[in-house]
């Protein structure tokens, strides 16, 4: 009951005021480095999530933001080593899963979207696949890495509004990953078959960080526009991170299947997808 309270004043909170204007002041709050601002601003948010620095690589942060990216110990987060498993690739809550069936898929129960909404002119290359939505939480993790052994083809970044990612928004707000600002990286698996993550931002976290472009995704891109790249990356490279916490959309081939259940909590390297066979 308090878990579904916190969710309903979230959203209240998070989606009745102008959520540009507040991801921009909190982007820049969040960076302040004073001792005193630092300190009551993390204890008011163990206030109101349950944040666990336990597997923190750093002891004391200078800000908040500092906080919100923090890196791992060495080792906290093993991948899975199956080649035929693709794992997940950040710490967070299975949402939605299943077939996209056609062009069609769903963000909640009873809020189906189209793929091209979503994704743009490439929707055509994820008909009928299996896609995942991984939600991760404001105490989470923040970072996120490659599942499998890969290579990033090409991004497209979609400029958009900042919504918040909560299971009450989005059993309220229709099409709302398509609304919010997002990231299409594709990639292509070292067997050859394509593999697609959509990280999709949120009020308060309108920035995405990708180490292998020499810039940061923001709302003050125009959107959509295509980056061609070409970078190699190995199973659990880190690939980048968001400022504070939002969903991750994972698109794989057909016919995968999903490890985990709806619902369940799973951690950044554990097995997510069974990959079909070539």
């Amino acid at each position: 009951m308090l878990a579904l309270w916190r969710e309903d004043l979230s959203f209240l909170l998070t989606n009745r005021i102008p959520r540009g204007l507040a991801t921009r002041f909190f982007g820049w709050f969040s960076r302040l480095e004073n001792p005193v601002v630092s300190a009551l601003s993390l204890a008011a948010w163990r206030l109101f999530a349950d944040l666990g620095l336990d597997e923190a690589k750093k002891t004391r942060f200078t800000s908040l933001h500092d906080c919100f990216i923090r890196e791992l110990k060495d080792g906290a987060r093993p991948f899975a080593r199956d080649p035929h498993v693709l794992a997940s690739p950040c710490d967070a809550i299975v949402g939605a899963a299943g077939r996209v069936e056609g062009t069609r898929l769903f963000q909640a129960k009873g809020f189906p979207y189209q793929l091209g909404d979503l994704l743009g002119g490439a929707a055509r290359d994820w008909r009928d696949s299996t896609y995942v939505t991984l939600r991760i939480t404001s105490s989470m993790y923040h970072r996120f890495h490659a599942p499998h052994d890969l290579r990033v083809e090409r991004v497209t970044y979609f400029s958009g509004d900042t919504w918040n990612v909560n299971p009450i928004a989005l059993e309220r707000v229709e099409r709302l990953f398509c609304k919010n600002e997002r990231a299409l990286l594709e990639c292509r698996l070292a067997d050859g078959r394509p593999l697609a993550l959509v990280p999709v931002a949120a009020v308060l976290v309108a920035s995405i960080r990708l180490h292998f472009l020499d810039l940061l995704l923001h709302l003050d891109y125009d959107g959509p526009r295509a980056i061609a790249c070409d970078a190699a990356l190995a199973r659990g490279a880190e690939m980048g991170w968001f400022q504070h916490g939002s969903t991750i959309l994972v698109f794989a081939p057909k016919d995968s299947t999903l490890l985990p259940r709806e619902g369940q909590r799973i951690r950044a390297g554990e097995g997510l997808l069974r990959l079909p066979s070539l």
